[in-house]
């Protein structure tokens, strides 16, 4: 049996940590919205469920400690999948609190969970990835560019977090029912899948990283982030007249579609343009119904002035 690769314990450290204390913090929230019994009742609920989600913890932080220095994420995402699953739900039903209970207007509170969150999951992916540990990846050029590119993920997700934050943040007039809960479970499936999409770019090349084949994300957020999000924003400012919507970051997105579409352009060309594989020219020169090149052995070159010098033989063994 093959034993288990060395755990770089300070990475499952800070990531353990990062993610319980975000969770207490999600839980304080939770207990402190409830008020009597229901407060007991809560406190308990969440209590046995960060046990549980502890537990699973231990095991796949281990894991996600022992890739670090390998190419492969496939632990990495798993984490980052059970806890943006579990957080959500957590966020969702603060969400909801918040929601019921209108006459609350404690703004520091909800910006404080806006904060919250828009630091602990950008600083998670930024640890799931672990760019300083990528030793396999020498060239500092290379490495800066994985680094660009790992930027624009925290920038969408930041993106993201900041539509969603809407919801909860004091507003004079609320977006209809099914809008909101459309927009919250859209933010919820892009903070789920994107980063491991990101996650997987890297890991699926291996150690022979080549970043300007890592296309798959900035297409997807090209879609999903910078074209929807500038929709949604556009049309709580036009339809709701929205004062809280970005615009800042609707430049944002407006900058994002052109630099992703410019950078999509020049990659096509880039395909187009580059040389054939060797592998293909060597079947395109040999003969038809696949027969082997006949090769030619080099004329033997004699100096002027010079004689040829004589085969050896092999010895004879007596």
């Amino acid at each position: 049996m093959v034993p288990p690769p060395p755990t770089n314990k300070p990475h499952v450290c800070l990531s353990t940590i990062l993610i319980m204390s975000s969770m207490a913090l999600m839980d304080a929230y939770l207990v402190e919205q409830n008020h009597g019994p229901r407060k007991i009742g809560i406190c308990i609920m969440v209590t046995v469920g960060d046990l549980c989600f502890l537990i699973v913890l231990r095991y796949v932080a281990v894991w996600v400690g022992a890739e670090v220095r390998t190419a492969k994420r496939g632990y990495a995402m798993i984490l980052w999948f059970l806890y943006i699953f579990v957080l959500e739900i957590k966020v969702y039903f603060i969400y909801q609190n918040y929601k019921a209970d209108r006459k609350s207007l404690d703004a520091l509170a909800r910006k404080a969970l806006t904060l919250v969150l828009s630091i602990c999951i950008p600083v998670l992916f930024i640890i799931l990835v672990a760019i300083d540990h990528m030793e396999y990846v020498r060239a500092f050029k290379k490495r800066e560019e994985i680094r660009n590119r790992l930027f624009w993920v925290v920038v969408d997700l930041l993106d993201v977090l900041d539509i969603q934050a809407n919801l909860w943040e004091p507003q004079k007039k609320g977006l209809p029912l099914w809008a909101e809960g459309l927009m919250f479970f859209y933010c919820y499936i892009l903070l789920l899948v994107l980063p491991c999409v990101s996650l997987s770019e890297i890991s699926m090349q291996g150690i022979n990283i080549v970043p300007h084949k890592m296309m798959l994300y900035p297409i997807l957020s090209l879609v999903t982030i910078n074209v929807v999000t500038l929709f949604i924003r556009g049309s709580n400012m036009l339809l709701y007249k929205d004062n809280r919507v970005s615009a800042i970051l609707i430049g944002k997105n407006v900058l994002a579609i052109i630099l992703k579409t410019c950078s999509f352009v020049q990659y096509r060309r880039q395909m187009q343009s580059a040389p054939p594989p060797f592998g293909i020219e060597l079947q395109k020169n040999a003969g038809p119904k696949g027969r082997p090149v006949q090769v030619v052995p080099p004329p033997q070159v004699i100096m002027q002035g010079q004689t040829p010098l004589p085969e050896v033989t092999p010895c004879e063994h007596t």
